[in-house]
């Protein structure tokens, strides 16, 4: 029988203990790679002297962007014409486009004579004008950053679906936002980026690293490094997070591959420093939203939203425009909103390139459509929560405007639940009464979705040519003549504990113990199995790689029951796979069993016995897991762009400190529905985890340029991580609306959607609602909150205007 209590995370063991396998625990005898970085946002380079750095005792090579030039393609780009013709190499070349982008390598016996030989390097600079502003980027006069393309903006178009004009016209309300702005933070993973490459003599290219998206990495580097794909091996082991970030690595294993090669095919090493990384890697995007328009009812429901985004995607695209599609798989986030009209630009400043960050994309659109909620609840008099109720989605499965749909769930349900854990009644008139003492309190809801299994083909929508559509992942479950189930899967894992709920899940589904479940470890393009669309991205793990799994899973069982019905003489139709008697076993009704180990044995060892009907059983068993995807409407931007969605509902009580104006969070809710729970304890520390990141982003982390592209949190100093210190106590539910779209009823749920930064931002506003402030921006430092405060803040929030028309029908109570 089979065992459906979940199990306790395997990793731990070996993690808790120091005994995990990291990149940096590799290649002992590998030479170390350190890089040369602009202090420029935007400069040509006028010229290198790398003499000192190469004369340098223990220094192997340095390697300049001049020979990247000459030894590398430029990397392909996503966006079509005219972004598709920029010179994006994994080096600057020519000009520098960002503070801390690399214009030289310096490779040595040690990392120390590295670093040595940095500061020896000396680079002629032209500084050149600077734009670090995603609105201004797009101007006239805004300086251009590549001069191929000859102008700023990676992509835009105009999203348009339903009836948004004859909605306004037949609103009984309309409120008019001037400008909202989501700020740019990070993840900042325990372990930076890092990789150990060597170039072989064969032409053969390894990489042990902690890429996160190999499948997709593949196209970018091999065609960069003119080298077939098949020529170059992607490893990975344990990796201490990822978030999305790690995506953006690929620049930096090239660096370190054309370094092996010049220094004999030797294997080199490089390993971020935490600088680097909050200068270099990866930061999340940033978005303005403008010219905000919402129709409504007398009532509060929302009827139509027309605004402009412009998204900043930093000096190099990359990963990008992908995000200037992907925010549409929650357009109109939790709301049954079908009127909605956004013309959507993406710019290019001189600042760190954006990866796809926890909740990319997506978790802007969120949180500005929480904060039109807000806004147009404050500005009608009705309750957020009230408000959101009458807006929120009702039965589902629900269609929304552009094809996505919605599959499961019950968000008023998890509200109400919401409410209950904190006790929303009670700290109502506590607020209040606080409030009358001249203590500035406030209460906040934040709705959040996490749209998991994304469906590639929305890359067409952005460019027509794009390689890539649908999504898929590849398993194998293998039985060992000890009665053991090997299994590997495409997947990388960075702490989601891939291993335990791989060995659970094929555990139950076998009827046998997990503890004869051995699960590989990381990711191989060698040696495991995975195709192009492999990787631990877009909340997929439990819906495509346990998918495949199960497809495996249950073509082992059919060769088992048919190596069984040879065992027993007895119909295989009639035949059971578990464990009878302690042992792993195929069973016949009237007790007869033969063990897994038995027909292992027989078929992979004593091949001269088996007769001609089990011939072809292998007991190594491949599957793919396609998701039921089509390729979108390119013309209309209309298709179902991802699979499942997860929800959280979030509820804040917060209190400004009058004399320091921090924030101190009094209590906190969270209520998740994930679809069925394959594990409970696994599905809590990640909604945890993902909160640990919203809390960070709302209340401490802000990543902040000056007017010269200089990074001003540069160190964890000025950028202000949380920690468990600064992490407030959580109230945790979770409500179960199982997924009708995935065979065991699970949906992804990892990246969490942002949901602590929509309520701190939603409770501050209920605040400094008294003062008439509607704030605008998704991060206030305990600074920006005395500016606006005291008066002396250059914006007081956002301007906001109502226009109120004869009511078509009596408005319900407020």
């Amino acid at each position: 029988m089979s065992n459906d209590k979940p199990i306790v995370r395997r990793e731990d063991g070996r993690l808790i203990r120091g005994r995990g396998r990291f990149v940096d625990d590799e290649g002992s005898r590998a030479l170390h790679c350190k890089l040369v970085r602009s202090p420029y946002a935007h400069a040509r380079i006028l010229g290198m002297d790398t003499s000192r750095a190469e004369s340098l005792p223990g220094v192997a090579c340095v390697l300049t962007g001049a020979e990247v030039r000459e030894l590398t393609n430029r990397f392909p780009q996503m966006a079509p014409e005219p972004t598709s013709r920029i010179s994006d190499y994994c080096m600057a070349t020519e000009r520098v486009r960002f503070q801390g982008e690399p214009v030289a390598a310096v490779v040595a016996t040690s990392a120390a004579i590295a670093s040595d030989g940095v500061e020896l390097v000396r680079v002629d600079y032209d500084p050149l004008p600077v734009v670090v502003d995603a609105v201004a980027s797009l101007g006239v006069d805004a300086p251009i950053l590549h001069d191929e393309s000859g102008t700023n903006q990676t992509w835009g178009s105009l999203f348009d679906w339903g009836d948004v004009d004859g909605a306004f016209d037949s609103a009984d309300v309309v409120v008019e936002i001037d400008r909202l702005k989501f700020h740019r933070f990070s993840s900042t993973p325990l372990e930076g980026f890092a990789g150990l490459v060597t170039w072989e003599p064969t032409g053969r290219v390894d990489m042990l690293c902690n890429l996160i998206q190999p499948g997709v990495a593949m196209k970018f580097i091999a065609p960069a490094l003119r080298i077939s794909p098949e020529q170059l091996r992607i490893r990975t082991q344990d990796i201490g997070g990822g978030f999305g970030i790690k995506q953006n690595l690929y620049p930096y294993l090239m660096i370190a591959a054309l370094c092996s090669r010049k220094v004999g095919y030797r294997p080199v090493k490089w390993i971020e420093e935490r600088r680097e990384h909050l200068q270099g890697s990866a930061h999340g995007n940033e978005r303005t939203f403008l010219d905000i328009r919402v129709a409504l009812t007398a009532d509060g429901e929302i009827t139509a939203v027309d605004a402009r985004h412009v998204d900043d995607c930093g000096a190099y695209p990359r990963y990008e425009p992908l995000g200037a599609v992907i925010w549409s798989q929650v357009a109109p986030a939790s709301y049954r909103l079908q009127n909605l009209r956004v013309d959507f630009r993406q710019a290019m400043t001189n600042k760190c390139p954006v990866g796809p960050n926890r909740g990319f994309s997506r978790m802007q659109n969120v949180w500005f459509l929480e904060r039109v909620i807000d806004i147009c609840a404050h500005e009608m008099g009705i309750a957020p929560d009230v408000m959101r109720k009458r807006n929120y989605v009702p039965e589902m499965p629900w269609t929304t405007p552009n094809g996505c749909v919605y599959d499961s769930g019950d968000y008023g349900a998890m509200l109400e639940m919401a409410k209950d854990l904190i006790g929303w009644d009670d700290w109502i008139a506590k607020r209040d009464a606080w409030r009358a003492e001249g203590r500035i309190v406030g209460i906040g809801i934040g709705t959040a979705l996490d749209s998991g299994t994304n469906n590639f083909g929305q890359s067409r929508i952005v460019n027509p040519n794009s390689p890539l559509s649908g999504n898929s992942e590849v398993a194998n479950v293998r039985l060992g003549v000890d009665g053991t189930v090997t299994v590997s899967v495409g997947s990388v894992p960075q702490g989601q504990s891939h291993e335990t709920i791989a060995a659970q899940v094929v555990g139950q589904e076998l009827g046998i113990s997990s503890d004869l479940v051995l699960v590989a470890i990381g990711f191989d393009s060698e040696r495991m199995s995975h195709n192009n669309h492999s990787g631990t991205y877009a909340s997929q793990f439990a819906v495509t790689s346990l998918g495949a799994i199960h497809g495996a899973v249950e073509k082992l069982r059919e060769e088992l029951l048919r190596a069984g019905s040879y065992f027993l003489g007895q119909p295989a139709e009639t035949l059971r796979v578990g464990t009878f008697d302690g042992v792993a076993s195929v069973a016949a009704p009237d007790g007869q069993s033969v063990s897994l180990a038995r027909i292992s044995n027989l078929v992979n060892a004593q091949s001269a016995e088996l007769p001609p009907e089990l011939m072809d059983v292998s007991l190594n068993c491949r599957h793919v897991y396609r998701a039921p995807f089509q390729v979108p409407d390119i013309e209309k931007k209309f298709g179902n762009l991802t699979l499942t969605y997860a929800a959280q509902v979030h509820v804040a009580v917060i209190e400004l400190d009058p004399l320091t104006y921090n924030i101190h969070v009094h209590d906190y809710s969270i209520v998740d529905d994930c679809g069925k729970v394959i594990n409970h304890q696994i599905v809590k520390g990640q909604v945890i985890g993902a909160a640990a990141h919203g809390f960070g982003a709302a209340l401490m982390e802000c990543l902040k340029y000056d007017e010269a592209g200089n990074l001003l949190t540069a160190t964890f100093s000025d950028y202000c991580p949380l920690t468990i210190m600064n992490m407030p106590n959580l109230h945790y539910g979770n409500r179960e609306s199982p997924s009708p779209f995935t065979y065991n009823g699970a949906k992804g749920m990892g990246e969490g959607g942002g949901g602590p930064i929509f309520a701190i931002s939603s409770a501050l506003q209920d605040a400094v609602a008294t003062t008439g402030m509607r704030l605008d921006q998704s991060h206030y430092s305990p600074s920006d909150i005395h500016a606006l405060l005291s008066g002396t803040a250059e914006r007081r929030g956002a301007k906001v205007s109502m226009t109120v028309r004869a009511p078509s029908r009596e408005p319900l109570p407020a």
